[in-house]
């Protein structure tokens, strides 16, 4: 096949800010798989990736005289694969609504918004594919990838058994086990859709898990857990509380009572004890969300819909967060009261004292001592990331093409 790569859109990209300030599309997880890692699955390949000039070291591009560039929002489909295998070079695959799905090119290309300029023959393929557009598009289709990406994982595959005597588990042949899991004392629900427990996670005492769901490898559900239908977390998180319709990305924390619910929650955050999100409104009407490319609310048309959290931000004890709230990229947040519904990137503070700006030398020592706790090393790499972040949030460049709204 040709060479395979993954690509930004140029407008779907700042509709997922706040986690494309720290990823590629692709990256985002959805499901119990990064829409990447479904990609790579499916077409037993190694997808690179066409991303942001300051993401490039750590997300690079591989090209050749043969490649094939997909939409990084996509996620796949059998139909789409199918028509992906026959595309020629210099032919294109457009949605109905105009969309650039695929394109097939002997050149290499540094900018996404330079696809649409090469020569090409272009086609629709109307067949649905399950496209992350927006902040909720992740919420909305978390439950149906979950099941996906199951079958995916497990085709002819061997769960690890239950010999817990004490739990219980409703059709089991809805549960997959990988090696190293422990689990004490618990209740699975897989009536209504697949569970998921990958390598070494461990599921405590008196948790209620009910499918779909999905727990990435070395997570830890406390005891007394209540994991509620189209939730997954993990690689390496620690979840506790109530948590449902939600996606916790790598090594976060919400390890304490408390609600979370239509959320998602990006890479090295953590929720003190007793966080609580609203999901819902009073009076029962949409919520509307904070979006980076419209700088204003935009409403979901969902009237579920909770907490969006960039990585690396830090909520306290007792934290309240109002229905549909949109947190940036390394907040330090604390104190009583209901938060703004957008808090940008960098900003330490809370309700009642007011924001200001997260120093950044002390914000990339926090985020050094969070890898350590997990036996990690930041590196430059990571630190050249948080750094151009910050320029763009706080000091706003004028050619920065994330410079959508004013600093604090």
């Amino acid at each position: 096949m040709s060479n395979f790569v993954l690509f930004d859109d140029p407008v779907i990209r700042p509709a997922l800010l706040p986690f494309t300030f720290t990823r590629p599309v692709a990256d985002m997880r959805v499901g119990i798989l990064t829409i990447a890692e479904k990609w790579a699955r499916r077409l037993d390949t190694t997808p690179s990736f066409l991303t942001q000039p300051y993401l490039a070291h750590k997300y690079p591009q591989q090209t050749t005289t043969d490649n094939l560039y997909v939409n990084g929002a996509l996620c796949p489909t059998d139909a789409l694969i199918d028509r992906l295998k026959t595309l020629s070079t210099g032919e294109s695959l457009l949605a109905p609504n105009g969309l650039l799905l695929a394109i097939r090119t002997d050149r290499a290309v540094d900018d996404a918004a330079l696809l649409t300029e090469l020569p090409q023959h272009t086609e629709t393929f109307d067949a649905p594919i399950p496209t992350i557009r927006h902040l909720w598009s992740l919420i909305a289709a978390n439950g149906d990838q979950i099941i996906s990406d199951f079958s995916l994982i497990t085709a002819s595959r061997q769960s690890q058994p239950i010999t817990d005597p004490f739990t219980r588990c409703y059709a089991p042949e809805n549960v997959f086990i990988e090696e190293g899991a422990k689990i004490r004392a618990a209740i699975l629900n897989a009536e209504d859709g697949p569970i998921y427990i990958g390598k070494n996670v461990h599921i405590s005492e008196g948790s209620v898990l009910i499918g779909p769901c999905s727990f990435g490898e070395g997570t830890m559900v406390h005891y007394n857990s209540k994991m509620r239908k189209n939730t997954s977390a993990g690689p390496y998180c620690k979840i506790g509380g109530e948590i449902g319709n939600s996606i916790l990305y790598a090594n976060s924390g919400k390890g304490h009572e408390g609600y979370l619910g239509d959320s998602v929650v990006g890479e090295w955050c953590n929720l003190g004890a007793s966080s609580n999100t609203s999901n819902l409104k009073n009076d029962y009407s949409t919520v509307k969300l904070y979006s980076y490319a419209h700088k204003g609310l935009v409403d979901t048309g969902r009237m579920f819909c909770g907490l969006f959290m960039g990585d690396f931000t830090k909520a306290g004890i007792g934290t309240m967060f109002n229905t549909g709230t949109v947190v940036g990229v390394n907040v330090n947040l604390f104190g009583s009261g209901l938060p703004p519904k957008h808090i940008p990137s960098f900003s330490w503070g809370g309700a009642i004292d007011g924001f200001m700006t997260y120093r950044l030398e002390k914000a990339i020592q926090v985020a050094t001592e969070a890898f350590k706790r997990r036996n990690r090393a930041f590196d430059e790499q990571e630190e050249s990331i948080l750094r151009e972040i910050f320029n763009i949030e706080r000091m706003g460049p004028s050619n920065s093409p994330f410079n959508l709204f004013d600093p604090l």
